[in-house]
């Protein structure tokens, strides 16, 4: 009998075996993602983020809290008389000051000039002190023992002292000046947290790669080493934003910060110093705005901290 060839058969559905589908794995999240990760979940987060988001919005487009001029006095609206309570965002909700002007008018024109010169002097020294920083850490010898020194210098003149000082020299005073007066004597600290957090951060691996591979020190520093160590510095300068603030008002009330025409709560607070007695809600409205601004950023700079430290969660 002739053998039969025996050829493979062709595999029929029920032997057919499907591979199975690749895992996808997920992909590690940055150090920017985690924190907003964090930050989400965190209610003082939340808290301090929609106080500060009025303020803002209301220092950016006061006509919307108001149509009354902040300016306009008018004697007879005296500023003995008490405030209307129910009188909700009406001229006479806070009452008037000595000069027959609108408190609520005035307390709301007033957030400008104080948060631009907090936002205004906190980018100035970060930059300013950013830089010192980086460049001493990153250099080391020579260059970190002058700009230690320097900065060493610098940090022996208290903020509210210099300010004083400097802005003493200026005989017309504006949100500018006042900025620069804060500035010089602002960003030490941010110079010695960018400091530390570089030294740690250039002795990474990633950056000795980079150094290897031909990279300039322009790129390691802005490219590598910058997002890594910028951390920290977000954190303080979040948290002395508020400070500066308050600064800028305690100048204001001492006279040596801005001056008339500008609107500012510190302003305010020193007109109504004099009449404290008789007419304490003069005072005790624009404080009270200016002390919920600061505690605002100082929340702020606390529910940062949190999230980009994972030792504190």
């Amino acid at each position: 009998m002739p053998e039969k060839t025996l050829t493979p058969e062709a595999p029929g559905p029920e032997s057919v075996v499907l591979a199975a589908p690749e895992t996808v794995q997920n992909k590690p999240r940055s150090l920017g993602q985690d924190a907003w990760r964090e930050l989400r979940s965190s209610p003082l987060f939340w808290i301090s983020s929609g106080l500060l988001v009025l303020f803002i919005f209301m220092a950016a487009f006061p006509s919307v809290f108001t149509d009354v001029d902040p300016r306009h006095a008018d004697l007879r609206n005296h500023f003995l008389g008490k405030p209307n309570w129910t009188h909700f965002f009406q001229e006479d909700w806070f009452g008037y000051n000595i000069q027959g002007q609108s408190v609520y008018a005035r307390t709301v024109y007033g957030a400008r000039a104080s948060i631009i010169v907090g936002i205004c002097v906190t980018l100035a020294v970060t930059i300013l002190g950013g830089l010192v920083g980086m460049l001493a850490g990153y250099f080391g010898g020579w260059v970190d023992a002058l700009l230690s020194r320097i900065t060493d210098i610098f940090f022996g003149i208290p903020l509210l002292l210099g300010g004083l000082v400097t802005l003493q020299a200026f005989t017309h005073r504006t949100v500018w000046t006042v900025v620069f007066g804060l500035t010089l004597f602002g960003w030490m600290q941010i110079a010695r947290v960018m400091r530390g957090a570089v030294i740690t951060q250039k002795q990474a691996d990633f950056v000795t790669a980079a150094r290897a591979l031909g990279a300039g020190t322009g790129r390691i520093l802005f490219r590598h080493i910058l997002p890594n160590a910028i951390g920290p510095v977000i954190v303080v300068s979040t948290i002395a934003l508020g400070g500066y603030i308050s600064t800028e008002a305690t100048l204001s009330y001492l006279g040596i910060g801005l001056q008339d025409p500008v609107i500012s709560w510190g302003v305010d607070i020193s007109d109504a110093q004099k009449n404290l007695r008789d007419a304490p809600h003069n005072l005790l409205v624009p404080a009270t705005f200016l002390s919920l601004t600061v505690l605002a950023f100082i929340l702020l700079g606390d529910a940062v901290r949190d999230a980009l430290d994972p030792k504190l969660r």
